[in-house]
This record gives structure tokens, sequence and C-alpha cells, in this order.
């Protein structure tokens, strides 16, 4: 379609950074290019951030804070995600609607909301200008993005611009992996047909939705990065990592998250509960012969470790639990996706009492019903693999067509 979306401050090409200068920051995010040119994207609007504590300069001052002590900015409302503005929130949990102690801004809650209700909270709130700044982790059912799209949509509605602040893919922008959604099976972990790796920044993302899925564009305005290559992970950019939800705890959370959330959707705990949350999982009865398979198999970058743990809450509370502990030694390599079906595979074939949550929440996680069909009927990991080839090649297509970053 023909869009109407602009990109604002294009970013240059990534130069080598002179000696002096490498201790500072690689990559500037779309926020701190912001700032630098004062602001003037916002110049003479009342504005309302969407964000939550990732939302962090490159000297890790929180961008509310920063935004609402310069004259140069009318930040007059501030919109929380799942887990909330300030984070305190676990999963499927929000902060409410209320009154940031740090500034005094009205905080308002856009968990959950979409569509004509949260167009009326834009509404009420009495900004024109909605800017977006959260980090990703680069997952489709990772909810952040879809609390972008949702806002995307709300600020159509309501008549309000919408300004994106680009942030790093944690985990490369090289590659779109995994089954793409279906829409049949749309929800709050995936409401429109992209893959379960996307491979995409959040502004990247933002043109996707204005380009293929909205009904009808939105005033979009997007900040690129300069310095990010699409092959960097998080560490390379030089920025700090805050945690973006109570158990994405690290960048190597955040690696493996793509394949192992998928152990939400079954009866094995999926690390949350300690310290290394989808880089554990397990579950009561499974013993050595799980890590065992999975290391036969041979898969590319990583190898299991036999684990045992003690969730300290969700699954298994306060139980001692036998599974498997990953550990990526070749990031390159290493495909979550495929190794989360692997591991899906061989834990149904090894531990008597694997099953799916009765709500078939894999189908929701993996976008179709195909993985746990599949897996049902005795496939292997290149057959359910190549279940979803054709539609990804699809995505990988259109991808390219929203791709910023060269």
């Amino acid at each position: 379609m023909d869009l109407t979306r602009r990109t604002l401050l294009a970013a240059p090409a990534a130069l080598p950074l002179p000696t002096a200068a490498r201790s500072r920051p690689r990559v500037r995010t779309g926020f701190d290019r912001l700032a630098a040119d004062g602001y003037a994207l916002l110049d003479g609007r009342r504005i309302g951030v969407v964000t939550n504590p990732t939302g962090v300069t490159a000297d890790a001052r929180h961008i509310v804070d920063v935004m609402h002590a310069d004259d140069r900015v009318n930040l007059t409302a501030v919109f929380g995600p799942e887990h909330g503005f300030r984070g305190t929130a676990q999963a499927g949990g929000s902060e409410g609607r209320h009154t940031d102690p740090a500034t005094g801004l009205p905080v308002h809650d856009t968990y959950l909301m979409s569509g004509r209700p949260l167009a009326d909270v834009f509404t009420a709130s009495g900004v024109d200008t909605v800017v977006f700044d959260i980090q990703d982790v680069g997952a489709r059912f990772y909810t952040y993005i879809w609390t972008l799209h949702d806002c995307m949509e709300a600020a159509r509605l309501a008549g309000k611009r919408f300004v994106v602040l680009d942030r790093p893919n944690p985990v490369t922008g090289r590659a779109a992996h995994g089954p793409v959604l279906h829409p049949e099976f749309a929800s709050f972990v995936g409401r429109r047909p992209i893959a379960q790796a996307h491979g995409m920044t959040v502004a990247e993302l933002a043109r996707l939705f204005d380009g293929e899925f909205l009904d009808s564009a939105v005033e979009l305005d997007t900040v690129e990065m300069s310095g990010w290559r699409r092959t960097d992970r998080f560490e390379a950019c030089g920025l700090p990592w805050v945690p973006p939800s109570p158990n994405m705890p690290t960048p190597d959370t955040a690696l493996v998250y793509a394949g192992t959330c998928l152990f939400e959707g079954t009866n094995l705990s999926e690390g949350r509960g300690t310290t290394r949350p989808f880089e554990l999982l397990g579950a009561e009865g499974i013993d050595g012969r799980w890590a065992a398979a999975a290391n036969a198999l041979g898969l590319p970058g990583v190898r299991f470790r036999e684990a045992y743990f003690a969730p300290a809450f969700s699954k298994f509370q306060g139980k001692a639990v036998g599974g498997v502990q990953l550990h990526v030694h070749d990031r390159d390599a290493f495909n979550p996706v495929r190794t989360g079906i692997a591991l899906l595979v061989t834990a149904s074939r090894v531990w008597s009492g694997f099953a799916w949550r009765p709500d078939r929440w894999i189908d929701r996680l993996t976008g179709s019903a195909w993985v746990r069909t599949a897996i049902d009927a005795g496939a292997g990991v290149e057959d359910v693999v190549a279940g979803w080839r054709e539609e990804l090649g699809v995505f990988r297509r259109t991808r390219r067509e929203y791709l910023l970053y060269g």
C-alpha cells in the first residue's frame, strides 16, 4: 500500500569510533538522538509517553524523568503497559491508574486495552502526540509489540500523532525464524501474522503494522538509532540492560526466549521462580534422559546440562524438579525456535508425564495447531519445522520492505 508514515532523523552509516570515544555507547537510541536534536520533533505538542523501566537514556536515567525536567518538552501523561510503568507487576498484571510520585504525572493503565476504549484514554488524557519507547526482546509473544500495535490503532482512532523511538533488537535483526501466526489464533501474545522470532526493531514493526495491518494509516514518525547493525547483539551496543519484565533479567534470557517460552504451553516449568528463567526447564519426574536425548540431536550452538531446581514461585513452587539448562556456546549458530521445538519433541518422548496445558495455550504461542498436533502424531524436529517453511518465506519477503537498517 502507499504509506503516509515518515522516518525521522535517519541514521548515518556506522563508522569506526576513534579511540577516545570507545568508552561511549556505540549505539544511540531513538530517544538519545531525539534529545540531542533538542526535541524538535515534539515542539509545540502535548506529549504522552508509552513506556516502562526500559525507557532509559545511555546513562541509565529514565526518559520520563528527563523529559519532565526539560522545559522544551510539554510532557503531560504516561501510559503503562503490562508489568506497569515502573515495572512492579508480575506477568499478567499492571499498576493501574495512579499518579507517579517522582514526577506528579498521571499514569494511565493501558494493559489489555485496545480499540475505541484505548482511544478514549488517549483523548481523555489531553495529549495530541503519543510517544512509544519500550525495549523489545524479538519474540512474537512478548506483549510489548502488541501494546505498540494497539496504541497505534488507538492513536489512529483518536486522531493522535504517533512517534516511535527505536531501540535494538537484542538478539539481532539478521533474519526471521519460526511459524507465522494464523489469524484465527490471534490474541494478546500475537495479534497479527508475523514470525515467532521476527528479527525486527520496534520502529520497523511499527512501519510493518502501519503498512500491512491497520485499517488506515496512522500519522507515524519513527526516530532511528545510529550505529546499530543487524548483526549486533545487545552486549555490542554499549547500552544499559534494564529487564523489560521481571522474568527477563539478562540478554541471555532474551536469546533463548523465542524458543523456550513455548514451555508455558506445557505442564513443565519454564524456569519462572528461578534465577535463570527460560534457560532452566523441568518437572517432577524428569531425569537425565532428557538432557541426553536433546544433546544427541547435535543442535548447533547449544548444549544441555542435566539440571535440578526448585522454583520459588509459579509451576512446582517450592518443589524439586528435574530437567535441563541450556548453555549457548555459539550465538551465531544457535536457533532458538528450532531448539525450542527440539526440546518439546524430546520431552514428549522421554517423560511419560508430558502434557499440553488444557487451554491449548501452545496454539496461541506458536500461532496455529500445527506444532501441537505434529508432535502428538510423533513428528520429528525437521518435520515440525518444515510445516511452516512456506508461510515463513512469505513473511520474510514482506518484512524486507519495512527494514530500516542494512
